[in-house]
């Protein structure tokens, strides 16, 4: 349209112009009057034309920009992000009302300020370089940082910048997209911590506690004036407070443990800290840390020590500062705590390596009586790798059947025959040789196997007595004894192993007697009591051993379906080295009160059986009789007083 109106003024002048160059042709000295008049009417009317056209362009580009204008203030009102328009000095051009919404500032507290005065110091930095490379490049990128609310709180923010240009092609704004993502923010944060945390004491859990370890490992490796040292704490007699008062007691307990653990390396935070180490540049790990890694263990890394003593030195701290009482449902509890200690100092190929060394001088500490620490040694180690192929071997041994059943004699005090055997296994080791069961039944008991060996040992002792009791009939029927070790009482069906080993034996139930220890009937009285009417309901026999020895309460013993009561060897040996016989007079009497026979272990001299006899013990066995024998020696000791082939008795007496 404008390129038209030009060429109508261009037409109009060019005709004024020729009609009075032609009037100077036909004559020089007369203007045609009228031509001029009409072209420069012509060329009025053209720019009046002209002027009106502008005139509406303009007042067109007034209407664009007054629905663009309210367009956007409709979009910025509206809109839940906060969006801003900044020069390229930074200077806030436009904030949308949802600043004040979001952030708490009114529009003219936001535009006396820059754009950067709310931003997080720590974030300054990283949001400025990413508004001068978008001012540099025309390409905003996306990031995330935190702000200030009005409130004094932090909120973090996405956002996105994009690019407005001149006509030059210069950046001359930016516009920027915030969202609040705070809540998102938090919520990521609480399921990262409650990944790297224990949710009863809210400590650092295992994988945070490795990965901080891994730190300091790594740290050590790059300084070799870098020392720390790592602490494995183990709560003793949690079972005993879970058992007794309740799991609910035991958290509390390990709540109060982790309260006071976290007063005790607060104290030790600056422990021997040296002023080089504290002016060492790069990294240096964090200051004592301490973690729960389950049930009643915890960890505990002392950072930069200046001698490995000090590991030692705050362990005995801390285990004197955890042996007060703890109060417990309005209960004084005593608890104590062992505690192993392992130093960087000692070489090492990965970090994991000290943590398992903590723990081995912990079960040292345990092993020696509780309540005490132990750094770990050359001669620890020693004995952990010796400990790990004992467990290897033994689940070798399980499959391969390298268990066998040896038999120790119980006999009749009053006749003197073989009433019945004891069996007790006995491990052939392909390298070792004969290793009896001191040697690898806690080890089994702690890796699981221990109740595939009983219900071995269970089904050849009864499958052996049943095969005896066929070549030599006695009056009362030849018996067995094989004993049940805690773990296995507890942790196995017990019940129905001993109903399917009488069943592919053919045994009596009556001629198969377990054997139990006190501690282990006394532990748990409930489901003791469950399981021993379970067996009773068999038929099977239940002798408690080592009787005297434990903490059984004579009121419970009643109650539990008990046969046989076994005194341990301790109490014979007394009674010979100080000829007082009232602890054995004490328990017979007893025994026989509750109608229990007896039985007397470890006898090895003629005086200790005449005494036993005099008091009225039924049964005895020791080395006076005979140790412990293959079934085929078992087998000869038993012909001495069963003729096989006849069935009589040959009188072989004691």
């Amino acid at each position: 349209m404008t390129a038209v109106v030009i060429f109508l003024l261009t037409f109009g002048i060019a005709s004024v112009v020729l009609s009075v160059a032609s009037t100077q042709a036909q004559n020089y000295y007369s203007i045609n009057l009228r031509h001029c008049v009409l072209g420069l009417v012509g060329v009025i009317v053209l720019l009046e034309i002209y002027t009106g056209h502008q005139q509406w362009q303009i007042q067109r580009m007034q209407r664009r920009s007054r629905s663009t204008d309210e367009l956007f203030r409709l979009i910025g009102q509206s809109a839940s992000d906060m969006i801003a328009v900044v020069d390229v000095d930074g200077r806030r051009l436009y904030n949308s009302p949802s600043y004040q919404r979001v952030l708490g500032y009114s529009l003219e507290e936001l535009r006396s300020t820059s754009t950067l005065d709310q931003i997080h110091p720590d974030d300054r930095s990283m949001v400025a370089a990413a508004a001068e490379e978008a001012r540099r490049t025309g390409i905003g990128k996306r990031l995330q940082y935190r702000i200030r609310h009005k409130d004094g709180s932090w909120r973090y923010l996405e956002s996105n910048a994009s690019a407005i240009r001149n006509p030059e092609g210069d950046v001359e704004k930016l516009v920027i997209v915030n969202r609040d993502i705070t809540d998102r923010k938090l919520a990521e944060q609480q399921l990262q911590y409650s990944a790297f945390h224990d949710h009863l004491t809210n400590l650092p859990n295992r994988a945070l506690f490795v990965d901080r370890l891994q730190h300091a490992f790594d740290y050590a490796q790059r300084h070799s004036d870098y020392k720390f040292a790592l602490l494995f704490v183990d709560v003793d007699g949690l079972k005993v407070v879970n058992d007794t008062m309740g799991h609910s007691a035991g958290d509390q307990l390990i709540i109060e443990i982790a309260g006071r653990l976290t007063a005790c390396v607060r104290r030790e935070d600056t422990i021997a800290r040296s002023a080089a180490s504290e002016s060492n540049e790069g990294s240096l790990p964090s200051p004592n840390i301490l973690s729960r890694l389950g049930g009643d263990e915890f960890t505990i890394l002392l950072n930069d020590i200046d001698n490995p003593a000090d590991g030692l030195r705050v362990a005995n701290r801390i285990r004197e500062r955890l042996s007060s009482a703890v109060i417990l449902q309005g209960q004084e509890v005593f608890t104590s705590v062992s505690i192993g200690v392992a130093l960087s100092v000692m070489p090492h190929g990965k970090a994991e390596e000290l943590l398992q060394e903590a723990d081995i001088a912990m079960y040292r500490a345990k092993a020696l009586g509780k309540s005490r620490c132990e750094v770990f040694d050359k001669e620890m180690h020693t004995q952990a790798v010796a400990r790990l192929k004992l467990e290897a071997d033994l689940r070798h041994a399980v499959n391969r059947r390298e268990f066998v059943v040896h038999y120790q004699p119980i006999v009749s005090l009053q006749s003197g025959r073989i009433a019945g055997f004891e069996a007790l296994v006995r491990w052939q080791h392909p390298q070792e040789g004969l290793l009896y069961p001191d040697k690898f039944i806690s080890v089994a008991e702690d890796i699981g196997v221990i109740s595939d060996i009983g219900k071995g040992v269970l089904e050849e002792s009864c499958r052996q007595a049943r095969a005896w009791q066929l070549q030599c009939s006695a009056d009362p029927p030849l018996s067995i004894t094989v004993n049940v070790s805690p773990k296995q009482f507890t942790q196995s069906d017990l019940v129905s192993d001993v109903r399917v080993a009488l069943q592919k034996s053919g045994l009596n139930p009556n001629n198969l007697q377990l054997e139990i220890t006190e501690s282990t009937v006394m532990s748990d009285p409930e489901t003791t009591g469950d399981i021993l009417s379970g067996l009773r309901a068999l038929g099977v026999r239940i002798c408690i051993d080592d009787f005297g020895t434990g903490y059984s309460s004579l009121s419970r013993l009643d109650d539990f379906p008990v046969n046989v009561l076994k005194i341990d060897r301790s109490f014979l040996l007394k009674m010979a080295q100080t000829n007082d016989s009232k602890v054995v007079r004490l328990i017979l009497a007893l025994a026989h009160n509750l109608n229990l026979k007896v039985i007397a272990e470890g006898i090895e001299h003629t005086a200790q059986l005449q005494d036993l006899r005099e008091l009225g013990c039924e049964f005895g066995q020791g080395y006076l009789f005979s140790k412990p024998v293959p079934k085929d020696v078992a087998t000869t000791l038993l012909a001495g007083d069963c003729d096989f082939e006849t069935h009589s008795t040959v009188g072989r007496r004691v």
